[in-house]
């Protein structure tokens, strides 16, 4: 399996998709509803890139829910930021007006703000396939830091449908997801 050019593939289709807007909506509706039995206060999550699904207005959303609980819950929202050292991803608390600047990626993340340990992790998609396998941008962040976590936190894969692979052969080192949402629903555990 050649992932680069895969990879290539699956960004280019996810970028073109005339009905991503669309397809972003009903993922925010999956998401929102698979929260609901979640009892996590801390959730880790992404800055979305390159045609991305965008999960941080429902976890805005979900943030401000628990503080309208009979019991108000604080609840937090981290994004990642990367360790130039161990090539690893820390979270670090975001919310909407946070001030922001951009990595070595030039991508925007929390400046300045509180590291959190999350116990729910939202995870983008380049693609994903059976076994809870996802596909990334190949540079190994995620499956270092989910090998180093401990306690390691559950993990969701977002992605759309047209980015699941049948064929998709994980590598030794791929870290198994330990759910994927896509815009039609819960797509693992099957």
């Amino acid at each position: 399996m050649d992932k680069v050019a895969l990879r290539r593939a699956l960004i280019a289709e996810r970028l073109n998709l005339p009905n991503r807007l669309q397809r972003a909506d009903y993922l925010q509706q999956v998401m929102r509803i698979w929260l609901l039995e979640r009892t996590d206060a801390v959730i880790g999550a992404y800055w979305p890139i390159k045609g991305e699904f965008d999960p941080l207005p429902a976890l805005h959303r979900w943030k401000e829910d628990g503080e309208l609980l009979d019991e108000p819950q604080r609840r937090r929202i981290g994004l990642p930021v990367i360790n130039k050292q161990h090539k690893t991803l820390t979270f670090h608390v975001w919310y909407p007006g946070c001030p922001m600047e951009e990595d070595a990626y030039g991508i925007p993340k929390p400046k300045d703000t509180e590291l959190i340990v999350p116990t729910l992790l939202f995870v983008p998609c380049v693609g994903y396939g059976p076994g809870g396998y996802r596909l990334g941008y190949g540079g190994g962040f995620y499956d270092r830091t989910l090998a180093a976590l401990q306690p390691r936190p559950t993990t969701v894969g977002l992605g759309y449908t047209n980015a699941y692979v049948d064929d998709f052969e994980p590598e030794p080192h791929d870290q198994p997801l330990d759910a994927i949402l896509n815009d039609n629903g819960v797509v693992w555990p099957v």
